[in-house]
């Protein structure tokens, strides 16, 4: 199959997922509360340094710069290979099925990312075990496909071609997925057993959301644990993702299993130095533990069980 004709086939059945998301989500009632705004979102409390008490915690700087502000895209005039139009329905039936399951929206309009990144704001404020941020985010995914390709995928894709299964997403992502991180790439990317996968990456050069939400952790908790767990428990594929805080790039590495150390480097990285909260989204995402309370929560998501994705050793 020449290239041409897997991005057409690709086309099709993203457009007709998203189609049939879109009817499904015209006729269902969301069912949370009243429309919230930025400044009506329950507030977060802002982490405040406090004495190292943990030796692993200790090692790390408390925050990062991040890429610089300065050279920030214009992500407005960035859109998918499909176009703007297209764009604008993805982001529109992404946050309606979000909002279904958060219980709230914001006031702006459905195709404003803003209204998205309140949302995602939110969604972290309103549950501080990251568990439940990982579900909800994970069963959105989910609520994006028509249940007969994520019951059929696996077997009639997945497992007999992987390579092909690979490939199909990475391209899939890169045409449905560039309104909600910027521009991006299909390219070569490490797999499993030591090998070059040819066209199973995306790279996503500075990656809207977290530039937008300015927070590791909602980094984290909102798409990266949740992303990989999708594809690996619904789709059948294993899916590695590599952020880099300090250039704001991600790596997708389709066929890639994380792994244990992948993770936690990941989930230990310092707050970023805008970060909104202060890095107290971080504190608010332990659940409430006081064990974890007792060492600076400013910069570090907790060390110990932090890994919620399915990893090898």
């Amino acid at each position: 199959m020449t290239k041409q004709a897997v991005k057409k086939y690709f086309l099709i059945c993203i457009t007709y997922s998203f189609t049939v998301a879109s009817i499904q989500s015209a006729f269902v009632t969301p069912s949370g509360g009243p429309n919230v705004s930025s400044s009506s979102l329950q507030p977060v409390s802002r982490g405040t340094c406090h004495q190292v008490l943990n030796e692993k915690v200790s090692k790390f700087p408390q925050t990062i710069p991040g890429p610089p502000i300065e050279t920030k895209p214009d992500y407005e005039n960035i859109h998918g290979p499909l176009g703007k139009k297209m764009d604008d329905i993805f982001l529109s039936v992404f946050r309606s099925k979000l909002a279904e399951r958060v219980g709230v929206d914001s006031k702006l309009p459905k195709n404003s990312y803003e209204g998205l990144m309140e949302l995602t704001a939110a969604l972290n404020s309103r549950y501080s075990d990251r568990r439940d941020v990982q579900q909800i985010s994970k069963d959105t995914l989910v609520s994006l496909f028509p249940p007969f390709i994520l019951q059929w995928f696996p077997i009639l894709f997945a497992r007999p071609f992987p390579e092909f299964s690979m490939r199909m997403n990475a391209w899939a992502t890169y045409f449905a997925g560039t309104w909600l991180m910027g521009e991006c790439e299909v390219n070569d990317c490490d797999i499993d057993g030591g090998g070059i996968g040819e066209n199973q990456g995306l790279l996503v050069k500075r990656c809207r959301f977290l530039e937008e939400s300015s927070c590791a952790s909602v980094c984290i908790n909102a798409c990266k644990i949740p992303t990989q767990r999708f594809f690996s428990e619904e789709m059948g594929l294993p899916l590695t993702m590599t952020p880099d805080y300090e250039t704001g790039e991600c790596q997708f590495s389709f066929g890639l299993t994380p792994t244990s150390e992948i993770d936690l480097e990941a989930s230990t990285t310092p707050c970023l130095s805008r970060c909104p909260s202060a890095g107290g989204m971080r504190m608010w995402h332990t659940g409430g533990d006081p064990k974890m309370r007792s060492v600076s929560q400013c910069s570090l998501l907790p060390l110990d069980d932090n890994i919620d994705s399915p990893v090898k050793e």
